[in-house]
């Protein structure tokens, strides 16, 4: 995707409510290494705008009056094939990432504007989307759970506690400071739990997008 190194990340917001919007662009605007390059509320707008290789990553929102987010971040990767995208939802709606078409589906995120999903979860979604990662909602990921006879539910307590930071955005280093463990204790778990769902080392494909999109697929919400 995106190379972070050669300038600041150009992001666009695609939102429909006024007020959310400009939240989202004062914020965004507002973080070292951001720019915001559009603020559109409809999908005719963002179509307009956002010409092939002009944003990094493109922040939608799913439910738009002329149409569906979704489909507009199809239309818009393969315009921009290392465009990252970051979908915003008022529904819990992360399984509609596993019905994306296999030619765009790395680099996407999906948050809940009804989560309590802090500044800090929103720039790093953004950050992580324009690199070709997945990021998944933090607090929805909490309320999920193992499918049985899953092989998410083979994991260890602490494998799949590694999965669930990783499918939320965390580096490797960042794991290893909130479960107070060392960055190298967290790889080996990270590979541990690879080696459980079956995920290779295929240099054309991003393990962790893999492993988070098993997580979404193989858990469900909490009885």
């Amino acid at each position: 995707m995106t190379d972070p190194t050669t300038g600041p990340l150009r992001v666009a917001v695609v939102e429909d409510q006024p007020l959310f919007r400009s939240m989202l662009e004062h914020t965004l605007s507002g973080t070292t290494g951001l720019q915001v390059v559009a603020a559109v509320g409809t999908v005719t707008e963002a179509v307009r705008v956002l010409r092939p290789g002009s944003v990094d990553c493109v922040i939608l929102d799913i439910d738009l009056p002329d149409g569906n987010g979704i489909a507009l971040g199809v239309t818009l990767r393969r315009r921009t094939p290392t465009l990252g995208i970051l979908l915003l939802s008022a529904h819990d709606a992360m399984d509609l990432l596993l019905d994306l078409p296999a030619d765009v589906a790395a680099g996407w995120g999906y948050l809940s504007k009804t989560s309590s999903t802090s500044e800090e979860v929103l720039v790093s979604a953004v950050r992580a989307a324009a690199v070709g990662e997945t990021v998944l909602d933090p607090a929805l990921l909490e309320r999920m759970t193992p499918r049985a006879g899953s092989a998410v539910a083979r994991l260890t307590d602490r494998q799949y506690e590694v999965l669930r930071l990783l499918a939320a955005g965390l580096s490797n280093a960042g794991i290893g400071d909130r479960l107070g463990i060392t960055e190298k204790s967290v790889q080996n778990h990270v590979n541990g739990m690879y080696a459980t769902l079956g995920i290779d080392s295929d240099p054309q494909r991003n393990p962790r997008v893999s492993a988070a999109l098993r997580l979404l697929e193989e858990t469900g919400p909490a009885d």
